[in-house]
């Protein structure tokens, strides 16, 4: 056993070792260097990526700030097309997407939307840019596509907002006890964006929406026909 072997000992035995095995170990180690060293290259070409697309995405808010939509555009394309794998780059779609709406270019923004939702790699920021599209699709007057597309994912911590949203778009399709159905189910969850906006909308349909009827009792010794 090597640990009741003496320096001596346990050094000849390495030189054997790698006499016996010849240029396979040499080849190996050498191989095992250069696989070390172009993995830190690329962790480092990757870092170098990153902070670049984070120090870009920072500038587009500032040429949104000023009110220069042209230049914040220009930047846009640069994240996504020198970063197409950061973050940052979905991150921009939904910025694009927030000015498309802003701008009432609705299908532009539902492109934007679609992009991120189908292909980030950010599972919670899909979800984010899913929900944004079925709120898009309620303002262009698809109700039903904007529920298709709430129904397409698991929210996971997002069910609040879903259910809220959800309930927008009963509202548009005239549906007001399902509206508030959706409503109710996401009443009192803490990730709420605006829990007063949401008591509103509860309180005014519940003043507006009738209970669900109730067949009334048959009258006492009513002969059953």
């Amino acid at each position: 056993m090597t640990e009741y072997l003496s320096e001596k000992e346990q050094w000849e035995q390495i030189r054997t070792w790698v006499r016996e095995s010849g240029l396979w170990v040499v080849a190996g180690v050498a191989l095992a260097v250069a696989g070390w060293q172009g993995w830190r290259w690329w962790q480092t070409h990757l870092d170098e990526r990153g902070i670049k697309a984070a120090a870009a995405y920072p500038r587009i808010i500032e040429a949104l700030e000023k009110g220069d939509r042209t230049q914040a555009f220009e930047r846009l394309g640069e994240i996504e097309r020198d970063y197409p794998s950061s973050p940052y780059a979905d991150q921009a779609k939904l910025v694009a997407a927030r000015v498309y709406v802003e701008s009432t270019e609705l299908d532009k923004a539902a492109h934007e939307l679609e992009s991120v939702m189908n292909g980030s790699r950010d599972h919670e920021l899909a979800l984010v840019a899913r929900m944004r599209l079925a709120r898009v699709e309620i303002a262009q007057g698809k109700s039903d596509a904007a529920l298709a597309t709430l129904n397409g994912a698991e929210p996971g911590a997002f069910a609040a907002r879903y259910h809220e949203v959800r309930g927008d778009a009963w509202y548009a399709k005239g549906d007001k006890a399902a509206a508030l159905k959706e409503y109710r189910s996401a009443a009192g969850s803490p990730d709420l964006g605006d829990a007063a906006l949401l008591d509103l909308k509860i309180a005014d349909l519940a003043a507006s929406t009738p209970p669900a009827s109730v067949a009334p009792a048959p009258a006492p010794g009513a002969a059953a026909k």
